[in-house]
């Protein structure tokens, strides 16, 4: 992605490289607890409300001035012992508060620790600020203990990244570091920075100096709730086209409220935020078939919002000849670069409502009944049995989600997708880490999600991403514990590779247990015991009743529910939801 890596003055947008050190013989000489106090104190002015801190000798003189901005009741200070788990933790405070994050590390391998984090924020646009402390330059390439080169460590994937030399005021660069991360600059989304903060000894406060007198700080939630917008009607000066609005991930409300006035079907995928409303149709992906190249009323043009990330499908869809495409984009993203899709970029409403024109009832009617009528005979596939399976329990938990929700990658959030009921209106905020799709620290932005919302929150994963981040779990003494329930789809390894043509191979046997073991990653793990370990709650469910009844108890503290189930047969369940959903699918069309 784009980053500001021009030496420049001061009045332009900030650089990448060694910051200016000013003359100025008494700034040249900061102690590194008055750096970092400025550091602090600009951070908290910028408007960072968690910084995130992973314990460490080098950056001691942050986390003693953030310690002083503690008692003051000025910031609110979480501490992880895994740089990883602190980076995604986070970035979910970042993602449920809209306001930038910070991470504090040590040196050495510990920012090394901050990359998955760093490039999910990236690619999601997500402001949170890496505050890596670092040894002074007459210490580097010496072969000092810990030392190894840190400017510049992330690259691309920050928008900004500046080395402040030990003994200077780091205001220009965090000043500069916030205003790039919260998208200040024009042509450049918001997005994480790195302010590479070197400090000499000593690394302590001086004997006489101590925390001021401990204030409590004031507790206050941004606003979470799930939001629905009207928009006019269409005007019926527009054209009549068969159009449909595709809602990709963090669309928003906006999409909706813009298939609502256009009278048109809106496929919206569960993180999009646009998933709800009388216009939606819920499993989608297996109906675009049924208006392709040939059929009786084919689709013309799609109106894009957000990201779509979810199915091959949609993603045929969009690459059809004969398929028109626009995309909504109001402002910069970070998901892509200018010029590499091809649908149309259009920055208004009024302009892509030229484009989409208005859907005739036919139009809408037609899709809608043909929703209705694969829900139904997807939900009487599911209904079938009464053991738990990816899709019943992504209904269920989509169901019952109340709060926040984030869904974890894999096949969890594709169960959503495709047996998710559309709600009248939105019954949560939807988040998930579908900037780069990763398994990483799901657990630990669920954390920074609840704790930055303060409300109930659910997070729906698999076993796999579960394990991935299970020293997430560990809270240590004293810290603040969220209200979290964990969902965990528990088929004993990766299920969705089974989906995927990996599955075809494994039933054609021609690689014996290759699949199995390279993709499926059986393992054993007691959750139970691993929950206990870290002092959390626990409880096991096979049956959709039982599941049903689990979520239907409030969320208080952490929790996890697991569910297990048998992920063997669910490449022949798809088939058979496929099977019966393609019959009364086109039953509704032969009547129409």
């Amino acid at each position: 992605m784009t980053s500001l890596n021009e030496p420049a003055p001061e009045t332009t947008p900030g650089f990448s490289g060694r910051d200016d050190p000013d003359t100025d013989a008494t700034e040249a000489q900061l102690s590194a607890l008055a750096a970092a106090r400025i550091a602090v104190d600009v951070l908290l002015d910028g408007g960072v409300r968690h910084v995130v801190v992973s314990p460490g000798s080098r950056s001691a003189p942050m986390a003693y001035a953030l310690a002083e901005a503690s008692a003051a009741g000025r910031v609110d200070l979480l501490v992880r012992i895994d740089e990883r788990s602190a980076g995604f933790t986070a970035l979910g405070l970042a993602l449920s508060t809209g306001t930038p994050a910070a991470v504090l590390t040590t040196s050495g391998t510990a920012v090394g620790n901050l990359m998955p984090a760093v490039m999910e924020a990236n690619h999601a646009a997500v402001p949170l600020i890496v505050l890596s402390a670092d040894r002074p330059e007459e210490l580097r390439g010496t072969g000092a203990n810990q030392t190894t080169v840190q400017p510049d460590l992330f690259g691309e994937q920050v928008r900004f990244a500046v080395d402040v030399p030990a003994g200077t005021s780091p205001e220009r660069a965090v000043r500069t570091g916030l205003s790039a991360a919260t998208g200040a600059f024009p042509d450049l989304p918001p997005g994480p920075v790195q302010l590479n903060l070197a400090f000499r000894d000593p690394l302590v406060p001086l004997p006489g100096e101590g925390l001021p007198e401990a204030v409590e700080r004031q507790r206050y939630r941004v606003g979470t709730e799930p939001l629905v917008m009207n928009l006019p009607p269409a005007s019926e000066s527009l054209p009549e086209r068969r159009t449909v609005v595709l809602a990709g991930h963090d669309a928003g409300p906006v999409a909706e409220a813009f298939a609502r006035a256009h009278n048109l079907p809106l496929l919206a995928e569960p993180s999009s935020n646009s998933r709800f409303g009388p216009n939606a149709v819920g499993p989608y992906r297996l109906l675009l078939e049924h208006f392709g190249p040939g059929s009786a009323q084919p689709v013309e043009r799609v109106v894009l919002f957000g990201r779509p990330t979810l199915s091959r499908p949609v993603a045929a869809l969009l690459a059809r000849a004969d398929v028109e495409s626009a995309l909504y984009q109001p402002v910069p993203v970070a998901w892509y670069e200018p010029g590499r899709r091809t649908e149309l970029p259009l920055e208004n409403l009024a302009d892509l409502a030229d484009f989409a024109g208005r859907g005739t009832p036919a139009w809408l009617d037609t899709w809608l009944l043909a929703g209705s009528a694969a829900q139904h005979a997807l939900d009487q596939v599911l209904a079938a049995g009464a053991a738990a399976t990816g899709p019943s329990v992504a209904s269920l938990v989509w169901k019952h989600a109340r709060g926040q929700l984030l869904l974890g990658s894999s096949n969890g959030i594709r169960d959503v997708d495709l047996a998710g009921l559309p709600a009248p209106d939105p019954a949560a905020t939807v988040y998930a880490n579908r900037g780069l799709a990763g398994i990483d620290g799901t657990i630990s932005t669920a954390t920074g999600i609840a704790l930055g919302g303060r409300q109930e929150t659910t997070v729906f994963l698999g076993d796999v991403t579960f394990l991935h981040d299970a020293g997430g779990l560990l809270l240590g003494a004293g810290e603040e514990q969220p209200d979290l329930r964990i969902v965990v789809l528990n088929d004993s390894g990766g299920a969705i590779f089974g989906l995927l043509e990996h599955g075809g191979v494994e039933e054609g046997g021609r690689y014996g247990d290759a699949v199995e073991r390279l993709f499926g990653t059986p393992h054993s793990v007691d959750i139970a015991a691993l929950a206990a370990a870290y002092g959390v709650g626990h409880s096991m469910v096979s049956t959709t009743a039982g599941l049903a009844e689990a979520l239907a108890r409030p969320v208080q503290g952490r929790g996890i529910v697991e569910v297990r189930t048998d992920r063997r047969s669910l490449r022949h369940l798809h088939a058979r939801i496929k099977e019966a959903v393609t019959a009364a699918v086109e039953g509704v069309l032969a009547g129409r």
